[in-house]
């Protein structure tokens, strides 16, 4: 048996709880959002282990897609380890036990203008579970690292792929999270640590998991909400009229102000060093350089100077 098992009743469960919440004075339609975001985790599946969640994913995908029917959006597949995953620009991602490892389907209905969102939504759903149940100061640096003393816990990687029978097109949300494990590869030490290094014990993988999942839920809710309330013409929840994803992530990102070098692939191509000075409507990164001018990234990444 899978040691980390989280099941649909209980991440519904946890996710119901979002709504006696009191984590903002903005003022937002909390049943709506949790309606919207129930999807999440309504299918899961556990296993020992997978060569790669999201090759797993897919493969699923075509099955159902042969036998006549859709993949429940929302469904997430789970390994106590994995052997072949991998994260951003083809980097091996280091999953053995003790982790969170994994890969949740979205059936892409967005509209396109909102689908950059995805990433977002990964970053602030991890941030608040770890700062939930570990009471530490996690951050976020743009798009969805998830620092803790500007050491990697977490991280996540967004891929599209369309079913080619009929078409329908899939966001992959890919998801790796240190959580018991304790041993890096060299090239990771000094740059990733887990939660029970810091603090000192294990933690339930289940629990853990079944609150990530329920932060997801109601994060994906949000989404959905706020695209619903675009296209009633009724403006966004967040304060100052923004996008309510957008102030989730500012209150929990440490990268405004911060000097940065930024790359498509910043490890082995980083490209200039900038001063980040905000995020678009759209959550692109705003930089200004060092001759002054200002411009916006909306892929890529970024490593803090100093």
């Amino acid at each position: 048996m899978a040691e980390n098992h989280p099941n649909p009743r209980a991440v519904l469960q946890q996710l119901r709880r979002e709504l006696l919440r009191q984590d903002t004075p903005v003022q937002y339609n909390k049943e709506e959002i949790v309606r919207y975001g129930a999807f999440v985790g309504s299918a899961i599946e556990c296993h020992e282990q997978l060569p790669r969640a999201m090759d797993y994913a897919r493969g699923k995908i075509d099955i159902c897609a042969g036998n006549g029917r859709a993949i429940s959006s929302g469904s997430v597949f789970l390994a106590d380890e994995m052997s072949l995953c991998r994260g951003r620009f083809r980097r091996t991602w280091h999953a053995p036990r003790g982790g969170v490892w994994g890969c949740m389907v979205f059936a892409n209905t967005l509209l396109p203008q909102w689908r950059s969102f995805i990433p977002l939504t990964a970053g602030v759903a991890c941030c608040q579970a770890v700062r939930e149940i570990c009471e530490v100061p996690s951050h976020l640096r743009w798009v969805n690292d998830v620092l803790v003393g500007g050491r990697k816990v977490a991280g996540f990687l967004v891929e599209s792929y369309t079913e080619t029978r009929h078409g329908e097109e899939f966001a992959l949300v890919g998801f790796g999270i240190n959580v018991n494990n304790s041993s890096f590869p060299v090239e990771l030490e000094g740059t990733a640590i887990s939660l029970t290094q810091i603090l000192g014990k294990n933690i339930d993988l289940t629990e853990f998991t079944t609150i990530f999942l329920a932060k997801l839920a109601f994060n994906f809710g949000i989404l959905l909400h706020e695209e619903a309330r675009d296209l009633r013409g009724d403006g966004f929840s967040g304060g100052q009229g923004r996008h309510l994803l957008l102030d989730r992530w500012l209150d929990l990102s440490d990268t405004l102000g911060k000097r940065v070098l930024y790359g498509f692939d910043v490890m082995t191509a980083p490209q200039y060093q900038a001063e980040v000075m905000g995020l678009d409507p759209s959550g692109g990164l705003i930089l200004r350089l060092v001759d002054g001018s200002v411009k916006t990234e909306h892929s890529g990444e970024i490593r803090y100077l100093g």
